[in-house]
């Protein structure tokens, strides 16, 4: 069987990857009370001009084998032969311009990993993109020194407390991600690239909802998406005044839908700036992964019927017009007609609100 392999790429630069382990000296862990230090492994991806080598590992063989845990209809290995497309610490592109910088927060048990798709697409249209390893909230994350941390929350009842520890958990780690990369002595050497008055934020469900999370702890982050999150009510009465996307699966985010719909109705108000809620018809919640479409190639399809590579052009689409309409001041239709080429995707209003309602 051929090895699995991640859609390649729509723009037009190669992409480079670095992996950087962070520790927040600041913190204690908030999960494993005995670790004094809040420890991260991040993902960068860049574009480059220099592509040379072998691509870039998608996870190791210690963390497939955990992630696919209970899978027996998988080898255990899977996962660390998946074929990425960039290039591992390949130098970042020159020029003189500064590059708007996404952060990416994965689903709750989910490797940074499964973002890869969305990262490396956003890094070929000249953006970098970060994404975080939330450590023991992954089923494994791998330090430089042979540590994998496991997954620690098996036993912790799922209540609504829980849930907002996670997402004001992840909202912590995106600050200080944001604070390593933007300080005096970043950790990445193309850090001074970045450009501090263009970053957006997205992520996939607990990480979609952490986005608005750490967008009301941190102005820093001028653009957020939710994909496929139920969210929690941190939104303050006064709003949130900047650009927000919800893009959800039908079914399941559309309004009317139920309880994980009536999150995103209930904060739609409070989304005072440029917003949308779109929802993908035929998907499943690991659709907007790399495991959607990674399941399809390894024989074990979700049962979505949109195919899984279909729906993450969707996302990859959404998403890269989404933040080159707010950080780059992309023309108008290059958001808006998304849903003409696009008839699996459809626009929502929350019901009883004006038509004119949120549209900037």
């Amino acid at each position: 069987m051929a090895l699995p392999t991640l859609p390649t790429p729509t723009g037009p630069h190669p992409v480079g990857t670095t992996s950087i382990h962070l520790a927040d000296v600041s913190r204690p862990d908030p999960w494993v009370t005995h670790v004094p230090t809040r420890e991260l492994m991040i993902s960068v991806w860049y574009p480059t001009a220099r592509p040379a080598g072998p691509r870039a590992p998608y996870l190791t063989r210690a963390e497939s084998e955990r992630v696919l845990a209970g899978q027996e209809a998988i080898a255990p290995d899977s996962l660390s032969s998946v074929r990425t497309h960039a290039f591992p610490d390949a130098p970042l592109a020159p020029g003189p311009g500064r590059l708007p910088l996404i952060v990416l927060s994965p689903g709750f048990t989910r490797p940074r990993a499964s973002l890869t798709s969305i990262a490396e697409d956003l890094a070929s249209h000249g953006y970098v993109a970060v994404a975080i390893d939330h450590t023991h909230e992954t089923a494994a994350t791998a330090f430089p020194d042979g540590r994998v941390a496991a997954f620690a929350l098996g036993g912790s009842p799922r209540t609504p407390e829980f849930w907002r520890k996670v997402k004001t958990g992840r909202a912590r780690d995106a600050s200080f991600v944001l604070d390593q990369l933007l300080g005096g002595d970043p950790p990445w050497a193309g850090a001074a690239r970045l450009a501090p008055d263009r970053i957006g934020m997205a992520g996939h469900s607990a990480g979609g909802a952490a986005t608005i999370a750490a967008m009301v702890a941190d102005e820093r982050i001028r653009a957020g998406a939710d994909v496929d999150g139920s969210t929690d009510p941190l939104i303050p009465d006064t709003g949130l005044d900047r650009p927000f996307l919800f893009l959800g699966r039908e079914g399941q985010y559309s309004p009317g839908d139920g309880p994980a719909a009536d999150t995103w109705a209930r904060d739609w108000p409070l989304l005072t700036g440029w917003k949308r809620w779109l929802v993908v018809a035929g998907a499943k919640h690991p659709s907007f992964t790399d495991l959607g479409l990674l399941a399809d190639q390894l024989g074990m399809p979700l049962g979505a019927t949109t195919s899984g590579s279909r729906t993450m052009t969707i996302t990859r689409t959404c998403l890269r017009a989404f933040f080159d309409r707010h950080l780059r001041d992309a023309g108008h239709p290059s958001f808006d007609h998304l849903t003409a080429e696009h008839p699996e995707v459809r626009t929502c209003r929350p019901p009883g609100l004006p038509a004119d309602s949120g549209w900037r």
